[in-house]
């Protein structure tokens, strides 16, 4: 019995990039479906999130359709390292107020080296490296509030 064959160049495997949007597009859409305001998913070597922005409630309806913000996506590297927060509370950045933060962007760290403290109920906690490296992202604004779990930073290791 003979098999039907497709005529023609066979098809090319997607590349990482096309990977990415088409999977970021299905995030997207599902965001919409389900009226979720973020997603997160790791498939493979990437990791996208995808987060809906909508600001406060405008007063008419016209002015609803013009505020509504786009879709951010975010692609992290799955070589960065992310120190997540091991405890709801308060971020901080820096040991008071009026002092100088732990860390910056672009700031070379220690494994162990303090990084933030989060505060919960009433007791500073500092929040330690778990490698040495480069801080590529600072992911919470100081002073927000911080949920178990939630990504504070993204560290790129040191060879």
């Amino acid at each position: 019995m003979a098999k039907a064959r497709r005529s023609g160049p066979p098809a090319a495997a997607p590349t990482g990039d096309e990977r990415t949007v088409e999977l970021t597009r299905r995030l997207a859409a599902l965001l919409g479906e389900l009226s979720l305001s973020e997603v997160e998913v790791e498939s493979g070597d990437i990791r996208v999130r995808v987060q809906r922005i909508v600001a406060l409630a405008p007063a008419t309806p016209a002015a609803a359709a013009a505020d509504e913000r786009p879709l951010v996506a975010d692609t992290v590297s799955p070589a960065l390292v992310t120190v997540e927060a091991p405890m709801v509370g308060t971020f901080y950045r820096a040991s008071s107020p009026t002092a100088d933060p732990y860390v910056q962007e672009g700031d070379v760290v220690k494994e162990g080296q303090v990084l933030c403290i989060i505060e919960a109920m009433k007791l500073m906690n500092e929040i330690e490296s778990k490698v040495g490296g480069r801080i590529a992202r600072i992911l919470v604004e100081n002073g927000h509030a911080v949920e178990y779990g939630q990504p504070l930073f993204l560290i790129d290791p040191q060879p």
